[in-house]
């Protein structure tokens, strides 16, 4: 028993020794070829260089990588505490496909990783990608949007929403390098790296320093395009143009907030045609509404690079039709409004923001400028409001913005229907704790709004119509409306309706800094109180951790089947460009 438990004691002190170096990328990382990427090694104490041993596939790694390491004696973190020695490689690059195990030693410290470095076909799939991505897309909303906008009778939907006609289908995982939930910066930038990542963290390993913009990069999607390529790219959101999804096809940056740095990390790549909210981060600091701290004009700096400004739907249908070859299209300061503010109820901040396009018209503007390009394009269309609206627990907001997500996803058809050499992708980033309970139906007895909540054969079906056939219900405050739950949130009143005066703030700030429910809505008749189960610091519905659907058509689309990661995503994008290949001259 004594040697038993020495032996535990011993095995536990290596498998600790073993974890406290730390190298980048991680174990099981997978690395297309010729594609440039930063490696570390973050040690646990303060080591000599020569005490230092780094091997791959038991060779030195100098003769194999063909590059001279920085050594970091000792790298600090916050209040320049010393965290340990530290050995920085940028811009390293690997030409051949295989298995590359990496062994690191120096004094007690050990650790091995292997990385999955792999090459693509020799020609293209395809000569166009688009990309659409539903921000927080989930099982619920996709069903919610059908029977809205198409119904429902006798239990069989009467028509299908265009992401219901994709040929192939995946599920895919979400988490994050440090956490089994996730946020919208590290999920789609794994779509757009092949790298997991931290939460908040775009296009770079998050390691320990506390400089936001030092960490290891690795090459996006868009970069890889520019490095191999001639195709056009193209990025449009109602969101902030900064925001982590749009921000993730083209930024390295430890915190999705460093939105000022993002605006030039999309002028240095230049996408030809970037259209969405965010204006703010674009003005000089003197301007009025920026949220810049330096006085450059990113406007005109665009302007200067060759791009047409466009600040509303009329402005934009104009540059379409200028032949530039880049649009910029910026329409709101911050996040563009809701569909349903948008276009019906004119809530949110339409009245400041009156003629802002949606998402149908820039996509189409998009495709129209980008597919004038010989060699092909990426277009990444993200429906940012879906997530935006599901947050506060505003599901008829978010479900509307799924069916005009839909409606974009019908252009993109339509485009490849003419144009069969494109590749469509229709995916989420993440899910929501959301689910279709039943009906609430106004018309069953009783004053209590909970008594008229309808389950299994009592909920009946909704009574939406869609007279003027433009896909979207005539009005969501029907009757018998679809009644959405979530499976988490803050503390606040549940009104079993729509919210017709404004997007909905189920839980405000109390003096103690803790969000309680919102007694603004305490009042609707038949309002229940509805007790929280996050931490009371949160203010909104929370992520979960639930797979994604992905479904695709079009060349290439066969790479997408049965369970994936979504680093495994970019792998099939980078193989229908056959981004392993150098096309050009």
């Amino acid at each position: 028993m004594r040697n038993l438990f020495a032996t535990l004691i011993a095995t536990t002190f290596l498998a600790g020794a073993a974890q406290a170096t730390t190298i980048y990328p991680l174990d099981r990382a997978t690395v297309l070829t010729g594609s440039p990427f930063d490696f570390k090694v973050e040690f646990n104490s303060v080591v000599k260089p020569e005490d230092v041993k780094v091997t791959v596939n038991g060779e030195d790694y100098k003769a194999v990588f063909g590059s001279e390491p920085e050594f970091v004696a000792e790298e600090k973190g916050k209040e320049d505490k010393v965290l340990g020695s530290a050995l920085v490689l940028r811009g390293l690059t690997i030409a051949n496909a295989g298995a590359y195990k990496i062994e690191v030693s120096a004094g007690s410290e050990t650790k091995s990783v292997t990385w999955d470095v792999y090459g693509t076909s020799e020609t293209p799939k395809a000569k166009n990608i688009i990309f659409l991505i539903g921000d927080g897309l989930s099982v619920a909303h996709r069903t919610a949007a059908r029977i809205m906008s198409k119904g429902m009778t006798e239990g069989k939907a009467n028509g299908r929403l265009n992401m219901d006609e994709m040929d192939r289908m995946a599920f895919v995982g979400t988490s994050a390098t440090d956490a089994v939930a996730t946020d919208s910066a590290n999920t789609m930038s794994a779509y757009m790296t092949g790298h997991k990542t931290a939460v908040n963290a775009l296009g770079v390993y998050a390691d320990r320093t506390p400089d936001s913009l030092d960490d290891p990069k690795v090459e996006t999607f868009a970069e890889a395009l520019r490095r191999q390529t001639k195709k056009s790219i193209g990025i449009v959101s109602p969101a902030e143009v900064e925001d982590a999804t749009p921000a993730a096809v083209v930024s390295h940056t430890r915190k999705r907030g460093d939105k000022a740095e993002i605006v030039g990390m999309l002028l240095d790549v230049k996408p030809d045609v970037l259209l969405g909210g965010g204006s703010a981060y674009f003005l000089g600091k003197d301007t009025p509404g920026s949220k810049r701290k330096d006085d450059k004009d990113y406007i005109k700096l665009f302007q200067d690079a060759g791009y047409t400004l466009a600040t509303d739907k009329a402005e934009l249908e104009k540059a379409a039709g200028t032949n530039t070859g880049k649009i910029l299209g910026l329409f709101h300061t911050g996040n563009m409004d809701s569909t349903l503010d948008r276009e019906f109820l004119k809530k949110g901040t339409v009245e400041k923001f009156p003629n802002q396009p949606g998402l149908v018209d820039m996509t189409k503007a998009a495709l129209g400028e980008l597919s004038k390009n010989p060699e092909g394009f990426f277009l990444m269309v993200e429906a940012a409001n879906i997530d935006k609206m599901s947050h506060p627990l505003d599901w008829d907001r978010a479900v509307v913005d799924t069916i005009e997500f839909d409606q974009a996803i019908g252009v993109a058809r339509e485009f490849a229907a003419k144009n069969p050499d494109t590749l469509i992708v229709v995916t989420g980033d993440h899910t929501h704790g959301v689910s279709i309970i039943g009906t609430v139906d106004d018309e069953k007895e009783g004053t209590e709004m909970r008594e008229k909540v309808g389950t299994y054969a009592s909920a009946g079906f909704p009574n939406y119509t869609d007279e003027n056939g433009d896909g979207y219900p005539d009005k969501i405050d029907v009757t018998r409306r679809l009644f959405l739950s979530a499976n988490n949130g803050p503390d606040h009143y549940e009104t079993f309706r729509p919210k017709l005066d404004g997007p909905f703030v189920p839980a405000v700030q109390n003096e103690n800094k803790e969000y309680v429910a919102n007694e603004a809505y305490k009042d609707v008749p038949g309002a229940v109180f509805v007790q929280g189960n996050i931490p009371k610091e949160g203010d909104s519905g929370v992520h979960a951790v639930d797979d994604i659907v992905l479904q695709s058509t079009g060349p290439g689309s066969e790479g997408f089947k049965g369970y994936m990661e979504q680093s495994d995503v970019y792998r099939v994008l980078a193989d229908t460009f056959a981004l392993g290949v150098k096309q050009t001259q």
